[in-house]
């Protein structure tokens, strides 16, 4: 790979017509930074997450509305009771509830048309927000910084694999990692931890401190509130310091002490009665009092600040350093990181105080990043976004990239768990995925309806660096389409 041709693929989506790194493709990369829009008019045009979570109340009010009035006309039976899988957990997710056995109800049942309005809801949601995402993807006119916003999605993982979700995930990357992704590491785990996605992803708006003014009612009343250690866990073991760093199981108890009370307005325990908003707010009803410690560390602060300190520290703590400077390393340089690139990242990182882009700026001035052999397998959505690209794509059907992203085994936003989507060749260079990009890559080509010279293209996208049996094959294509196709699952656009 030529420096211009890793410029584009390596770090950036993919080449587009008329892209042209120049003579100095670094400076090209480092450039972006200033051209790079945090909201761009796709995007904008999106419901916000309050709105989303306005929805979701409204949801719950009415399911449990229609509970109501479906116990006071009749007495459960098999005909009329849910699934029992629904009625404990109102919030289960479609997958869940499509793998369930069919049980008949009757025309008018209340709570499956609640729950039919609030499925399709949250569809539209996710269609619209994948392909705002997919759009700004292919127009951007900084593909790198791009490529940085999914990286750091991806990082904070949320799944929208609960109905409460479905419409949400998307907000947590549009609201909270990218207005951060220029600036410092700790403004962006903040608002993070702070989004309603994150909250309700992991559990953290139900929290609630034994020992709280909520907890203590609920105990006199006999009910339980109990304490969630999901989120606390997870910005330890994935956000910021990694696995096996020191810290303990007591730290992530007393941490998610420290938590509580961090939860949705609109949403939360102990809430106001027709409480409006749908961002965070501040409970204290269920904070656990009493000063925390974590880290070896004391920590008195009262209500908010004290999981907000926490925070801070972790932001720039030098095990965090490390943690993401190995992952970035990882994703631009070598599924096994080169321990020198790893030590030079983690050194910018705690210099600057996790300032961003000092730490890309550091990637960029790696020699390990731009080795001439390919070092990195594309993901289905990288893979995706770059045939795209690479296509002159400027617009995408309704839910194409939906159900395309499904076909390749990548949904978007769907990783399945907190830790995200794997970023190793290993878990996306199987032969049944090589396949499935070989059947999109046949469709794809079908759509330019013979207009595109994949011989001219694919020189124009991998300037220097197109090899002489990828050409030969091109070339030797029965058909423009055809060609189109070859060129799509090459090993130049397989891999970067």
């Amino acid at each position: 790979m030529a420096k211009a041709s890793i410029a584009l693929n390596r770090f950036g989506l993919g080449g587009r017509p008329g892209d042209a790194p120049g003579a100095d493709p670094a400076r090209w990369l480092v450039a972006q930074l200033d051209r790079y829009d945090a909201r761009p008019a796709a995007i904008a045009a999106l419901a916000p997450s309050p709105q989303i979570v306005a929805e979701i109340a409204d949801y719950r009010r009415e399911l449990r509305d229609a509970r109501r009035a479906t116990r006071g006309n009749a007495a459960p039976s098999p005909q009329m009771d849910a699934e029992p899988a629904m009625r404990a957990s109102p919030m289960a997710d479609a997958p869940a509830m499509a793998a369930m056995p069919k049980r008949r109800k009757k025309p008018d049942d209340p709570t499956a048309q609640v729950r039919r309005d609030a499925r399709l809801q949250a569809r539209d949601h996710y269609g619209d927000a994948v392909a705002a995402r997919a759009l700004t993807a292919l127009t951007s006119p900084a593909p790198f910084v791009e490529r940085l916003a999914h990286f750091w999605a991806n990082h904070f993982a949320v799944s929208a694999d609960k109905l409460e979700m479905v419409g949400l995930a998307g907000s947590l990357e549009f609201e909270a990692v990218r207005p951060h992704v220029l600036g410092k590491f700790g403004d962006m785990l903040h608002a993070v931890e702070r989004h309603p996605a994150m909250l309700l992803y992991l559990d953290q708006a139900q929290s609630v401190g034994p020992n709280s003014a909520l907890g203590q009612l609920s105990g006199r009343r006999g009910q339980k509130a109990g304490l969630n250690e999901n989120l606390a866990r997870e910005i330890l073991e994935l956000h910021t310091l990694g696995v096996r760093t020191g810290y303990s199981q007591a730290d992530v108890t007393e941490f998610a002490r420290a938590m509580t009370g961090w939860t949705v307005a609109g949403l939360r325990r102990g809430g106001a009665p027709n409480e409006a908003g749908g961002s965070f707010v501040f409970a204290p009803r269920l904070h656990e009092p009493g000063t925390r410690t974590i880290l070896g560390k004391s920590w008195p602060q009262p209500g908010e600040a004290q999981a907000a300190s926490v925070l801070d520290l972790l932001a720039t703590h030098p095990a965090t350093a490390r943690h993401i400077a190995t992952k970035l390393a990882r994703h631009f340089a070598a599924d096994d990181p080169p321990p020198a690139l790893v030590a030079r990242l983690e050194t910018a990182f705690l210099r600057s105080g996790g300032d961003l882009p000092t730490v890309y700026r550091a990637l960029v001035d790696a020699p390990e990043c731009w080795v001439a052999q390919p070092v990195k397998f594309k993901s289905p959505w990288e893979w995706t976004i770059s045939a795209l690209r690479g296509l002159g794509a400027q617009q995408l059907p309704p839910m194409a990239m939906n159900g395309l992203m499904t076909q390749l085994g990548q949904p978007v936003w769907k990783p399945g768990s907190p830790a995200g989507w794997d970023d190793v060749a290993g878990s996306w260079a199987g032969p049944d995925a090589v396949m499935r990009r070989v059947e999109a890559a046949e469709r794809l080509a079908q759509r330019t309806r013979d207009t595109v010279d994949a011989r001219q293209r694919a020189a124009e996208l991998f300037p220097d660096a197109l090899s002489e049996s990828t050409a030969q094959s091109i070339a030797r294509a029965e058909s423009p389409g055809q060609g189109v196709a070859l060129m799509l699952v090459a090993p130049e656009f397989m891999r970067r």
